[in-house]
């Protein structure tokens, strides 16, 4: 059962970036292994210890009756967009309309060359003493909405390298979006951190969802960051320790990742890691893979602390 929140909200709100491995597609499958409770209403906390375009943020905030939500991530400039729109929606819908309105008005090649010009002014500027930053998160936006696929990026030195992309009328300033998106963050505290982090707001009510960058299926999948600091199997083996720790707060825990069965039917990393849970295997379409032939439906991973009744 969905409890249908009544909302301020003019629209439904959506992610507002695009982000590789968003959970936008996995939502109707997600609601088959919610726990009861937050479905009958008795979870009054949302958690998500990674948070990245929060598809399964807003989702729960809109269906399901979340008195307050917990957000983390250690992308310095995904978290100061999240603040900006929740602080200050009107001055970047101002930033970004302005950028939207000169981009579009441009040819092909100077679409290029704008895009370029703000990706190194975007690159140049940093965020100072974790004070909010309209005109960076303006352009976060507006690089998420014109660069290749919609992809963010970022070398070793945590500089932006996407390359441009090619679209006939992208969207830039999606305002109604925006707006709907500023409402609903009034519920949400955000922070710049590391998702261990999360245990200091976690108890018996609250439903975590961790959504951590998933584990390589192989070498070559292995060819994105989204911030300057890899996660390693080690990190995927303290993040399953910690799953275990947050489990004695009496929180209900999900967690997703890559299956490494879709490669090795006998890579039992996951089933190892997390053998005193639940896992379940789950469908998912692979967004991104520079071999267009193996792009389908792949086989997912879904940890859960509870039974899926």
């Amino acid at each position: 059962m969905e409890l249908a929140i009544k909302t301020n909200l003019t629209e439904y709100a959506k992610p507002f970036v695009k982000w590789a491995g968003g959970k936008g597609q996995l939502l109707e499958t997600f609601k088959h292994y919610y726990p009861l409770q937050l479905l009958e209403g008795s979870v009054r906390r949302y958690i998500e210890p990674f948070v990245g375009g929060g598809a399964v943020l807003f989702e729960v905030l809109q269906k399901y009756k979340i008195e307050e939500a917990f957000i983390f991530d250690i992308n310095e400039d995904l978290i100061n967009t999240y603040v900006v729109i929740k602080n200050d929606i009107d001055t970047l819908a101002k930033h970004l309309s302005g950028l939207e309105n000169k981009y579009l008005k441009l040819g092909k090649e100077d679409r290029k060359k704008m895009y370029y010009e703000v990706r190194q002014s975007y690159n140049s500027r940093t965020l100072k003493n974790n004070e909010p930053d309209v005109e960076r998160a303006a352009q976060f936006i507006f690089l998420n909405r014109t660069c290749f696929n919609g992809l963010y990026r970022v070398n070793r030195a945590g500089l932006f390298n996407v390359p441009a992309g090619d679209y006939k009328n992208p969207t830039i300033c999606d305002e109604k979006n925006l707006y709907a998106v500023n409402s609903l963050l009034q519920r949400v505290h955000i922070f710049t951190g590391d998702y261990r982090e999360s245990i200091t707001y976690t108890d018996k009510y609250s439903f975590v969802y961790f959504d951590p960058p998933y584990r390589p299926l192989n070498v070559t999948s292995s060819f994105t960051s989204y911030s300057k600091f890899d996660f390693s199997d080690k990190d995927q083996m303290q993040l399953a320790h910690f799953f275990a720790e947050m489990n004695e707060t009496g929180a209900l825990l999900m967690l997703s990742n890559s299956d490494p069965k879709n490669e090795n039917p006998d890579d039992n990393f996951f089933d190892e890691l997390y053998g005193e849970f639940y896992i379940h295997r789950i469908k998912a379409k692979r967004a991104i893979n520079s071999n267009g032939e193996r792009r389908g439906l792949l086989s997912e991973i879904l940890v859960t602390n509870y039974r899926i009744k």
